[in-house]
């Protein structure tokens, strides 16, 4: 393995077809194009003082700050959108579902019922599923994120982020980042990602597994089986 592993184009093809390309252009690593996002909603949505929603805004739900949001996008009841943000064409934004700043979420997507997505890159086509949370990361055109799934974007000691492949550790620069997840592929509902997790692109990470460091294209990833233990219970009564 190599470190050219790392770079935005063995995770990511057709960029320039992306909603907003400009995100990826210059950048060398996936990890830089947030930083790139931030400035580009800065610059077109922030310092511009934007309102615009040409999609269909359902009742309960709730525009904070700027926001520039494309034609056919729903956005169904009870959800909350934090801007600034830019939001592509024909998404669907399921009910209690809440996009937090700095998000770019391009075309064709579905943003599950109560999931959570924070300052994040969603490539064009892309699912993020019900109860998931996305802090943090850029997910590919295609990509899937299984309900319930927890895409962890700070470490446990708030040091900065990297990853390693082979024998060299690569620092992000940030001590927060998600997860790079590649086109095409898939993480399993209630799975989790520890922060800096690089998973390449038609890669399957398979339902309740837990994933980190470098997971090279077109894989399978499982936890193996395991027998359940069974022991002993108290009988008790809980409290009400």
């Amino acid at each position: 393995m190599s470190v050219e592993q790392l770079k935005l184009s063995y995770f990511f093809e057709n960029t320039e077809n992306f909603a907003v390309p400009e995100v990826f252009e210059g950048v060398a690593y996936p990890w830089e194009a947030l930083e790139k996002a931030t400035q580009i909603i800065e610059e077109r949505v922030e310092t511009k003082n934007l309102k615009v929603n040409e999609g269909s805004l359902a009742e309960g739900s709730y525009l904070h700050g700027n926001y520039s949001i494309g034609k056919g996008t729903q956005i169904h009841s009870q959800v909350t959108i934090e801007g600034p943000v830019i939001i592509g064409e024909n998404v669907t934004i399921q009910s209690g579902a809440l996009v937090r700043p700095y998000t770019i979420i391009g075309n064709n997507c579905v943003i599950g019922h109560g999931c959570e997505v924070k300052h994040a890159i969603v490539g064009n086509g892309a699912k993020v599923q019900s109860f998931t949370f996305a802090g943090d990361s850029v997910l590919g055109q295609g990509a899937r994120v299984g309900s319930g799934t927890i895409i962890a974007n700070r470490r446990f000691d708030q040091g900065i982020i990297g990853v390693k492949v082979g024998d060299t550790y690569t620092k992000f620069g940030t001590d927060f980042f998600g997860c790079v997840l590649g086109d095409f592929s898939r993480i399993g509902a209630n799975s989790a990602t520890l922060p800096g997790t690089c998973i390449g692109p038609y890669t399957w990470v398979f339902p309740l597994t837990r994933v980190r460091g470098f997971v090279p294209k077109e894989t399978r990833v499982s936890m193996g089986s395991k027998e359940l233990m069974l022991t002993p219970n108290k009988k008790m009564k809980l409290k009400p």
